[in-house]
């Protein structure tokens, strides 16, 4: 650890303000001299509050505050931890802050620190701490069910059973290659084989997930196409219930793609309005078609908007984009219609439809990232690149013929599952080796 991780740090946990309540917590070496600086000379009990008043170095009366002392190694850093529970207001806060600065040894927490350290104690796992942040950032009531099912530790377990699996099976190939003259059982290729097929097996389901993770945490990409003047600007304001994009009569209007949240469900998603698609030699709209074209391929849901009042209301149109749609819906129902319509038809003026369509749209998001229960879902790119990288070195193992070169395949499968979690202990491999072998008796 660096030279100045090691000193004792204080921040605000809870920001001051219009709050109730500020939380500034000290953690390290320091943490009992700045409780007793600040609080008096002696150390209340161990997780148990305290009131007392709090004044600064030259006896300034601060605030009158509840205070937690949570000695090393239970804590939530696992070092030294005090806490001071202060009335919100902004002043407050700050004369507190002051006065910890002039402390000796302390110092203000970096972003994030605290949760750092407790990584670094041993506290917490990588994928636990990635939860944490996404508990605080939680939009929705699915992303915090997620964010919270992580934080239990559901993904820590999987990967803690898979990393202690690999351990076991590289135990067996490192004692096949180091101490072939011993007396190892015959069929030990075999009995590595099939632990390695199983894990692989199960790495690659997990992989095959559909993303739900990673799209409940970061949000479901929703985008509007159709034809110039079918109504998709108008539309996407009605869903929004605010005006998101411009509305006007001329064709062409909509030139780029233009975003919001919504809350669908319980889900974030990103709705896109987006350039009406048709032949123009118009060359800022025809990149905005493009760019429509773009959004809605790479895109986890698509509504095609047709005009229920055009005489050809796939004129213009790209096919694929077309065949790709996952709603299809038939505006304008306010006004007289040429021919009879087959499908769900709205008013994105009136409102007509619009709670039907909600309602198909917050059934397929749903059915999109309805989550399967036997397996907790990888929430980021760094899980999935991790979790490929070990599937492909079991691939490898398994398909080698020499035992030096599987080996080092199982090695890199354990690296690349120990990133996930934080954990690379080439110990715990000779703890193994040593248990499971009579070697050299």
């Amino acid at each position: 650890m660096a030279e100045t991780a090691r000193n004792t740090i204080f921040a605000v946990s809870t920001p001051p303000g219009r709050a109730a309540i500020a939380v500034v917590r000290v953690s390290g070496p320091e943490a009992s001299a700045a409780l007793c600086a600040l609080g008096g000379e002696n150390l209340p009990p161990p997780r148990k509050a305290v009131l007392r008043t709090l004044r600064d170095g030259s006896g300034a009366w601060i605030d009158q505050a509840l205070v937690l002392w949570f000695p090393a190694p239970a804590s939530e850093t696992g070092e030294d931890m005090a806490e001071f529970h202060l009335h919100g207001g902004r002043a407050i806060a700050e004369a507190a802050l002051t006065a910890l600065a002039a402390v000796p040894g302390l110092r203000a927490a970096a972003p994030g620190e605290f949760t750092r350290r407790a990584v670094e104690n041993g506290k917490l796992d990588l994928t636990r701490a990635e939860a944490l942040a996404d508990l605080i950032d939680a939009e929705t009531p699915a992303q915090a069910r997620q964010a919270l099912r992580q934080y239990q530790g559901a993904l820590a377990a999987l990967y803690e059973d898979w990393r202690a699996r690999l351990i076991a099976v590289l135990a067996w190939a490192e004692a096949a290659i180091d101490f072939s003259e011993e007396e190892l059982p015959e069929d030990i290729d075999e009995r590595l084989r099939a632990p390695i097929a199983a894990l692989h097996a199960e790495m690659n389901r997990h992989l095959d997930d559909a993303r739900r993770g990673e799209i409940t945490r970061e949000g479901l990409f929703l985008t509007v196409i159709g034809a110039p003047n079918a109504g998709k600007s108008s539309l996407v304001n009605a869903l929004a219930r605010r005006d998101v994009a411009i509305i006007s009569e001329i064709p062409g209007t909509t030139r780029d793609v233009v975003e919001t949240r919504l809350d669908l469900g319980g889900y974030v998603v990103h709705l896109a309005d987006t350039a009406g698609l048709r032949d123009t030699a118009d060359v800022i709209e025809r990149e905005g078609v493009r760019r429509a074209l773009a959004r809605a391929a790479s895109s986890d849901m698509t509504v095609l908007v047709l005009d229920g009042t055009a005489a050809e209301p796939f004129a213009g149109l790209d096919e694929q984009a077309v065949a790709r749609a996952s709603v299809t819906v038939w505006n304008k129902s306010d006004l007289p219609w040429p021919v009879p319509r087959q499908g769900l038809r709205i008013s994105a003026r009136t409102g007509e439809g619009l709670d039907a369509l909600l309602q198909i749209l917050r059934e397929q998001v749903r059915t999109r990232l309805k989550r399967p229960r036997e397996s907790p879902p990888m929430t980021r790119a760094r899980h999935r690149e991790c979790v490929t990288a070990a599937a492909e070195a079991l691939a490898r193992a398994l398909n080698q013929s020499e035992s030096e070169l599987a080996a080092e395949d199982l090695r890199l499968a354990l690296r690349a599952i120990g990133r996930l979690t934080g954990r690379v202990d080439i110990e715990e491999l000779l703890d193994v080796v040593f248990k499971d072998f009579c070697i050299g008796k």
